[in-house]
């Protein structure tokens, strides 16, 4: 079957319709063109989804409009992409998936164009529990390693022959697919230490309080009544340190506001400010050594 181009207003009502209630808004300054195709295996549904430069978000708000209690596992075909749910983020590149629950809230980002195949299916034909669901969402399972690599050039195929009318109708098919995602979360998910909580929690602490611009290594452990050297562990087994993972998510949000066009009235040094950083010139600094452009630059696209 051949997609239909649509323009932004019209894809968001059908992606929002296809498969759960979303909230999209159009970041780039060129007009949106994208697509969506859908076919079905069973109780899987399977959908190719285009588009470019657009930030899509299941909020408390629309969950509440509707919550079927579905999964979701997302395959990047083209572009790059990011799925962040539970505090975490999986940054997509062609071939990695994610797998992520419409029960509760999340975000997907794309910068640029974008091409990504979807299958959506009922949380309870994915036979794992509800806390080992919440720890591998959002974790990019890279497609050319361990698991990843048989399961994604399977989940390639498998949106070929959805879509080209080749695919077998078998409840056994149907059986496999699911058998090969649990298999890779399986693979994906992380290995429990006493740290694990904590580390999660003051992650969230930091988003909560990205404005402040005090917000630093001791607050966040004062607030967690704990050590600033053990809070430094923490993060560092997750590969990182207390300010760079604070610095890399205001960039982040803001990097996200300036391209929001409910953030269009709002300047640069607002933007910045509203997310701790007080200084806009080392704030630009920083902006181009992570991003390769300025933030005026980025903002006009």
């Amino acid at each position: 079957m051949s997609p239909v181009a649509q323009d932004f207003e019209q894809w968001r009502e059908n992606v929002s319709t296809a498969f759960v209630p979303l909230d999209a808004v159009s970041t780039g300054p060129s007009s949106f063109e994208g697509t969506l195709v859908s076919s079905t295996l069973g109780a899987l549904q399977l959908s190719e989804v285009t588009g470019r430069e657009v930030d899509v978000r299941r909020t408390r708000a629309t969950i509440r409009r509707s919550d079927p209690g579905l999964i979701k596992v997302g395959l990047q075909l083209g572009g790059c992409g990011s799925i962040v749910q539970n505090d975490r983020e999986a940054v997509l590149h062609p071939g990695d998936f994610a797998v992520y629950d419409t029960s509760a809230p999340y975000e997907l980002h794309f910068a640029g164009d974008f091409e990504m195949f979807v299958v959506m299916f009922p949380r309870d034909e994915l036979r794992i529990d509800s806390r080992e669901l919440t720890a591998v969402a959002a974790r990019r399972i890279e497609g050319a390693h361990g698991v990843g690599a048989l399961v994604s050039p399977f989940l390639h195929t498998l949106r070929r022959t959805a879509f080209d009318g080749t695919l077998p109708t078998t409840p056994m098919l149907e059986h496999a697919v699911l058998d090969l995602l649990c298999a890779a979360l399986d693979d994906a998910a992380p290995h429990e230490t006493p740290g694990s909580t904590l580390l999660i929690e003051a992650k969230s602490l930091v988003d909560t309080h990205l404005s402040d611009p005090a917000l630093s290594t001791a607050s966040i452990a004062g607030r967690l009544h704990i050590s600033t050297r053990y809070l430094q562990k923490l993060f560092e087994s997750d590969g990182r340190t207390v300010a760079g993972w604070i610095r890399s998510r205001r960039l982040d949000r803001c990097r996200r506001e300036l391209r929001d066009p409910r953030c269009a009235a709002d300047s640069i040094g607002t933007i910045c400010a509203r997310n701790g950083l007080v200084d806009s010139s080392n704030f630009s600094k920083l902006f181009k050594e992570t991003y390769g452009v300025s933030p005026r630059h980025y903002r006009v696209g």
